[in-house]
């Protein structure tokens, strides 16, 4: 009897594409008339001033779309708009979370974030290649940058500090690619790094004696292990009364001293020239009557200028290298140095090593994300055609429970040689500061001054 009728259905997916394509409609005709409206300085106006132009237009493409959209629904949409007129389109949202440290934009339909050390991939798209590469192009103007297929990888800055790296096809196989290290609003103290089990006490006060005394100053590590971070904290120990001279390929250091001078290297034009390198601004530096270098990263033949300083009376310095651990470092910076076309010989270079680095300093990301002070070993000296080394510090992984890495910090008993220049100084430490610990026993009590920053409590 119900043969010949075919039950009502309604298409819902007909339904979620007529609305998404009047939203999209919506979001072209308003960013149409407000370009219509404001060009060319829309990209000059404050959002204070041009909300209130959005909000109208907005309204009037809702109301001559007649599409009903509830009060969170037109939120959002508002939203979107504002973020893809004058922000950073779908990404917005994780460039405002302070919880996210980095995106990771792997084409339109990928993109992940890392929270607490760990990658996760977000729900957050682009609509195509296209609206990928507006936002790159978004990203890069201010920079007096280009990206397409002649130039298509560059480095950046976003307005907040955080770093950007940029590579789009055809090197980039799977669309437009973004990885974006964000730059921390709330910079990071030594009780931050106690409270998050990065380091213990005893550590702090080792190092804070260390650059207290003037003693060059090392920290390695991996990618993403936080160098820069763990460096920001080693110079809130610099006193205030010194002159300070940073050197960084994207300024990230947050000197809080009275007398910081600030470089950053340059890349080059869109014609190829103008480009200054770190090594020149070392060179450079060396010039403008420095108490202290902190080179933030060093990569290539500036190694051998930063080692020159550090024997030459500019003592105190701090910088970074990438490295898998305290030896692979003095590995790494011996492969540097002779990146820098001078011909010495190898004996020369470890020379020139032994005698500038005093302590090394090495950050790892462990398993489940946490990043942790694994090293702290002294440069002793020379042995023969070898730098021999000792660690002072270490972290001593136990296990993992629970997807937490388990372990603890402990010296291990060595006293560094340098310790009697902390005594010509005028700088106490603890007398059981090298003591080793036992894994079921807490660390022995602090019984002298923890250096904060600037000084010694």
């Amino acid at each position: 009897m119900l043969r010949g009728r075919t039950p009502a259905t309604t298409p819902p997916r007909t339904m979620s594409l007529d609305h998404e394509d009047r939203t999209a409609q919506i979001r072209a005709t308003v960013q149409r008339r407000l370009l219509s409206e404001v060009s060319p300085s829309v990209e000059m106006i404050s959002q204070a001033d041009i909300r209130p132009i959005l909000e109208r237009i907005f309204a009037e493409a809702l109301a001559e779309e007649n599409l009903p959209l509830s009060r969170a629904e037109r939120n959002d949409l508002f939203q979107d708009i504002m973020a893809e007129v004058l922000g950073f389109g779908p990404i917005e949202p994780l460039l405002r979370d302070e919880s996210v440290t980095e995106i990771l934009v792997n084409g339109p339909d990928s993109v992940f974030i890392e929270r607490n050390g760990l990658l996760t991939r977000s729900d957050v798209t682009f609509r195509d290649n296209a609206h990928v590469l507006h936002i790159i192009d978004r990203i890069v103007a201010p920079l007096g940058r280009r990206v397409d297929e002649s130039s298509p990888m560059v480095n950046g800055r976003l307005p907040d500090g955080s770093r950007v790296n940029i590579i789009i096809p055809p090197l980039a196989l799977n669309g437009p690619c973004m990885s974006i290290r964000k730059f921390a609003r709330n910079v990071l103290s030594v009780d931050d790094m106690l409270r998050t089990h990065t380091l213990e006490e005893r550590m702090t006060t080792f190092l804070g004696a260390t650059v207290k005394a003037r003693l060059n100053v090392v920290v390695s590590g991996g990618t993403g292990t936080g160098k820069t971070t763990f460096l920001n904290v080693l110079s809130t120990f610099i006193p205030p009364n010194e002159r300070i001279i940073s050197i960084e390929d994207a300024a990230e250091l947050s000197l809080n001293q009275p007398h910081v001078v600030r470089l950053e290297s340059r890349p080059p034009n869109v014609e190829g020239r103008g480009e200054v390198g770190i090594r020149q601004l070392v060179i450079n530096a060396l010039r403008m009557r420095p108490d202290r270098i902190i080179v933030g990263e060093v990569r290539g033949g500036e190694c051998l200028d930063m080692l020159q300083a550090m024997n030459t009376g500019h003592d105190g310095s701090l910088t970074t290298v990438h490295s898998n651990g305290p030896r692979d470092t003095l590995a790494r910076v011996e492969t540097m140095a002779l990146m820098s076309g001078m011909d010495l010989p190898l004996r020369a270079i470890r020379e020139q090593i032994a005698s500038a680095f005093n302590v090394i300093v090495h950050l790892g990301r462990l398993q489940d994300g946490s990043r942790k002070v694994v090293n702290i070993a002294e440069v002793q000296g020379m042995e023969g055609d070898i730098v021999v080394m000792q660690d002072i510090f270490v972290f001593k992984q136990t296990g993992v429970v629970g997807g937490r890495v388990q372990g603890h910090f402990t010296a291990t008993g060595v006293r560094p040689s340098f310790v009697s220049k902390f005594s010509s100084l005028g700088i106490e430490l603890p007398d059981d500061l090298f003591t080793p610990t036992d894994p079921g026993r807490a660390a022995p009590p602090r019984r002298g001054g923890f250096f904060s920053a600037g000084g010694a409590a």
